[in-house]
């Protein structure tokens, strides 16, 4: 593809490739406790199960597990726990390599977003210390009965770049992944980076 600028722009995953865990999971232990989330999985696994064989769509399992934990909870508190659990791991769980590569790239005078299936209340915390980074990430209703977005994956995760950064032809895109979630994305890059 063409470049008409000499702009550039990194696109890093969070789940697995700027972190060492699954936030998802991890946030709910430690905001729920030990035995609420253990008792949660069990009822839930016949449809992580499924999710897992591709027969139930990841969004729509996500979403009923994240509503049976978090549905009813003041969103305040909600907030509040994301901004404390961002605290607590931000220098247990991310890996040293992709840190320094994202602040490579701030180094150099690149844009560089965060794009992330998991919840933006959790996920932009980890980032507090580096104001330049813009993060997407899903959204949640004000209930926290649901998602108020798209579950950013896969495709979702290019569509929501292009919402803040339409004229694909003016910027060069690198792309951090490590997933099938991060397959469009990788796809769409022009230096993709699959992170092992």
């Amino acid at each position: 593809m063409e470049k008409t600028s000499n702009r550039t722009i990194a696109v890093f995953d969070f789940d697995g490739t700027i972190t060492t865990k699954d936030t998802l999971l991890l946030f709910i232990r430690y905001s729920c406790g030990t035995m609420r989330f253990f008792i949660g999985m069990v009822l839930y696994s016949p449809l992580i199960f499924l999710m897992m064989l591709r027969l139930y769509p990841n969004w729509k399992c996500k979403e009923k597990v994240f509503s049976y934990f978090f549905k009813g909870m003041p969103y305040n508190e909600f907030k509040r726990l994301g901004n404390d659990f961002g605290k607590k791991f931000c220098n247990i769980i991310i890996r040293p390599s992709m840190k320094e590569r994202l602040q490579w790239h701030l180094r150099q005078g690149h844009k560089v977003y965060v794009i992330s299936a998991s919840i933006e209340e959790w996920v932009r915390p980890f980032f507090q210390t580096l104001s330049d980074v813009c993060v997407l990430a899903t959204k949640v209703k004000p209930d926290l009965s649901g998602f108020a977005s798209n579950n950013c994956y896969g495709q979702e995760k290019v569509n929501r770049l292009l919402e803040m950064e339409p004229e694909r032809k003016t910027y060069t895109l690198y792309a951090y992944g490590d997933s099938r979630g991060d397959k469009e994305m990788l796809e769409f890059a022009d230096f993709p980076t699959f992170v092992h």
